[in-house]
């Protein structure tokens, strides 16, 4: 009798991946692979290559080699824009939203790069506040409704892996519970999320997987099921 269990397909997979920023070696041979609505985590102090992870899949970093292929095709010499229409969305951490344009004009801005994009109204319906303040220029828009806005941004384009690189750093705990709230959601309609995040018990219950990176390298790949007993080891490596 044969299993119902379908493993997920496989969506992205880094092999050997390197990064440069001009003469500096950054990644060291990056290997990893997300199923199709996964949420991994790429865990690491300040400088061990997590935020250049992201900004060498979507081609951000001055050179790259090895592999990288995205639902089956190889993108490691795509440019950036080409990238996008892969179905990629990186939020960075400084959000770069337009400060003068209103929530709503930020939202309708970004072209639709692939199909199943989420419509305005839909994209309200899952972050309330910003329905509240559609009006308002994003430079008066407080922190969390900022980072809500480059999520929903994202979200409007049609990717369908979301690369987030420290979406809950300074936030007040009832947005980073909204933020939650919204992964768990975004992985029920079968996103794939990759997280850069220094808040350890916001990452924890969300992803399948943790992977540990120092000095450009994964040192440790942690399943959601390992996770209790490697506590004291992570905070022992994060120094959290």
């Amino acid at each position: 009798m044969t299993s119902a269990f379908k493993p997920k397909p496989e969506f992205l997979r880094l092999t050997d991946l390197h990064a440069f920023y001009g003469e500096s070696h950054i990644l060291h041979g990056i290997d990893l692979s997300v199923s199709k609505g996964e949420c991994i985590t790429l865990l690491g102090r300040n400088g061990s290559g997590r935020t250049t992870t992201l900004k060498s899949i979507m081609g951000l970093v001055g050179r790259r080699t090895g592999s990288i292929m995205l639902n089956g095709n190889e993108i490691i010499n795509v440019p950036t824009h080409k990238i996008a229409h892969h179905g990629v969305g990186y939020c960075p951490e400084e959000r770069a939203i337009f400060a003068s344009l209103s929530a709503e004009e930020n939202l309708t801005l970004p072209p639709i790069i692939a199909s199943g994009g989420m419509s305005v109204d839909e994209l309200y319906a899952m972050f309330p506040n910003l329905s509240e303040r559609r009006n308002s220029p994003g430079g008066k828009l407080s922190g969390g409704e900022q980072q809500m806005l480059a999520m929903a941004r994202i979200l409007r384009t049609g990717a369908k892996l979301l690369l987030l690189d420290e979406i809950t750093e300074g936030l007040a705990p009832v947005i980073v519970k909204k933020l939650g709230e919204v992964i768990t959601e975004l992985k029920k309609r079968g996103f794939t999320i990759i997280l850069v995040e220094q808040n350890f018990r916001f990452a924890a219950p969300l992803a399948d997987r943790h992977y540990v990176l120092e000095h450009g390298e994964i040192i440790a790949t942690i399943t959601q099921e390992e996770l209790p007993g490697k506590m004291d080891w992570l905070h022992h490596r994060l120094g959290v």
